[in-house]
């Protein structure tokens, strides 16, 4: 399963049915870009020490998803996909829905644009 940022936020937050969900998940697979994302939410926050040592534990129990020329041509194809059908979504969750096509993984997000994990 692939976590989205608004999924490491509820995770790190202690939501319990995000929690419940990464507990069953076989993978626990964590994009680039939502570790950016969520790096810059918590640049903000008064509790950011505690978040960064938070985000670091969980990346080393998990998969890192990078970026690379095929997550390239997925993101070009969803793009189209979604720019032909009249609903586009955020860059980033587009290349986020690119890293689930290319590991053929669910994303777990609380995003109205994205199916249910």
């Amino acid at each position: 399963m692939i976590l989205d940022t608004n999924a490491l936020s509820g995770f790190a937050k202690g939501e319990a049915a995000v929690a419940e969900k990464i507990r069953r998940a076989k993978v626990i697979a964590v994009p680039v870009v939502a570790v950016g994302e969520y790096r810059f939410g918590i640049a903000q926050s008064r509790f950011r020490t505690e978040f960064e040592q938070w985000l670091l534990e969980l990346l080393a129990a998990s998969r890192l998803l990078l970026v690379d020329a095929e997550t390239a041509a997925h993101y070009a194809g969803v793009r189209l996909e979604l720019k032909r059908a009249g609903t586009p979504i955020p860059v980033n969750d587009c290349w986020i829905a690119a890293l689930c096509r290319q590991h053929a993984l669910p994303v777990l997000s609380q995003d109205r644009h994205v199916s249910p994990a």
